[in-house]
């Protein structure tokens, strides 16, 4: 398993909210899913409410 770096934004009350973590998964379309999982469950927030801007190799 590789650690990505993914960062972008989300929608909240105020606008949108940046964001940049770490998770470990073996390829990029994977680490983007733990984002989409993780981000939507702690903000309780749709995937179409988060958007990825980058996905690096940490």
């Amino acid at each position: 398993m590789s650690t990505y770096t993914v960062s972008g934004r989300f929608q909240s009350r105020d606008g949108y909210q940046p964001f940049t973590k770490e998770v470990e998964a073996e390829n990029e379309d994977l680490a983007r899913e733990r984002i989409y999982t993780n981000v939507g469950s702690q903000h309780n927030r749709k995937r179409s409410q988060i958007e990825i801007s980058e996905v690096s190799a940490a």
